[in-house]
Order: C-alpha cells, then structure tokens, then sequence
C-alpha cells in the first residue's frame, strides 16, 4: 500500500539556474563565486567517490559570507511549475518528504511553505549570522537508496510504501528500491529505463500516482 511521497528536490521541486538545476550552484552563485563555483564542478563531478571533499571546498568557499545575504538571494525557491498544486493534491493521501544532497534550509522552507512533512538534506556551518566554512553531510550524491531507507526508518515507512520523484541519474538508486517510481523531465534516458513512469508536466504527477497504485492493489 502506497503511503508516502518522497521527492527530489533540485530540478524536480525546485530549478535554480545552473547547469544542474541546484542549490548549492544557487548559493555559490548569489555569493559572487561562479568561476570558483564551476571549476569545483568540472574538478569534482566525474569522481564519484570524492562528494564529500567537493562539498567541504564548497563550503570553505562561503566562509565568511553573510547568511542572511545568500538566505534573501535563494528564497523564497523557484518551484516547478504545478509543484505548489501537485502537493496540495497528495497533501490528504500520503506522507510527503524531500530526499536532496542539496540544503537544509532551502528544503525547510519548501516543507513550511508547501505543508509537507519532513526532509532529509545536506548542511552547512552558520555562527553568528556568517557561513563557518564547515558542511554538515547528511546526503551523499550517489547512495540516494542508502539515504531513502535511512528516511523511511525515521518516519515509520518501508521504501515499498514509498513513490520517488526524481530527474538525474543520481535518483536512480532510490527509484530502485522504492514501491513506485517516477521521473520527471528526466535528463538522462537511463531514467527512462528505471522508471515506472515519466513526465515533463509536474501537474500529472498525482494522476500518474493513482494509476500507479490502483495496478499494484489489482496484482
């Protein structure tokens, strides 16, 4: 039995500017440090095994930097087009979450905002209205499944139970292991392939959801 709702944040929920949609590059960007942002980028993304390291260079890039500085320049976020009504649609039926490797504030807001029910996303370091130059991990980029069954435990859910919305190749370990699943706007075809489902119009989504639910209860 479906019960929960878990999305992907960036480029699902919400899409920043940048090459992938996200909030770190959103942060990076509105603190003046494109250039140094995008060359940690193109040092890091190909080594799958050193997220980590590229989220602390990241972070010890805003050290220093007001934090209500970047807060104003991020928020409120740019959601999806139909997010704000898709989610008030799943709102009566099902738990709703966010698994990002992007950051907790952002994803706090959206949970406020949206009146969904939790989150689970990277952090950095604030201390006295400035960013600390510290990251706080919670998220790696590349083990989503480990990440959605660490969520599903602390809010009483088997990832069966679960439907995942993501759009990178990224959210593919936790489409896997998840009841149901659905890309949206995918950018890569391996999505395609791992899907139950897919869609450019994030408005489907609730409609996708039924349809994907009732076939699993007629098995």
């Amino acid at each position: 039995m479906l019960k929960a709702v878990i999305f992907d944040m960036d480029g699902t929920l919400v899409q920043y500017d940048g090459p992938f949609q996200s909030s770190w590059d959103a942060v990076g960007y509105g603190a003046g440090l494109k250039a140094e942002w995008d060359r940690l980028l193109e040092q890091y993304l190909p080594r799958r095994d050193a997220y980590w390291e590229w989220l602390d260079a990241n972070a010890r890039l805003l050290q220093g930097i007001s934090f209500e500085k970047i807060y104003t320049s991020v928020l409120p976020p740019p959601y999806t087009p139909g997010a704000r009504e898709t989610i008030r649609a799943l709102k009566p039926k099902y738990k709703l979450g966010i698994l990002t490797s992007g950051l907790d504030f952002i994803a706090d807001y959206i949970c406020q905002d949206l009146g969904m029910d939790f989150y689970l996303a990277n952090g950095l370091g604030v201390r006295d209205g400035v960013f600390t130059g510290t990251c706080e991990r919670r998220v790696y980029l590349w083990n989503k499944d480990q990440h959605l069954r660490e969520l599903c435990r602390s809010h009483g859910l088997d990832p069966k139970e679960v439907c995942f919305v993501g759009d990178h190749v990224n959210d593919i370990p936790a489409m896997k292991i998840a009841g149901f699943s659905i890309a949206f706007a995918p950018k890569d075809s391996e999505l395609l392939r791992a899907a139950d489902v897919h869609t450019d119009d994030f408005r489907e989504i609730p409609k996708l959801i039924t349809k994907l639910a009732s076939k699993a209860s007629h098995r």
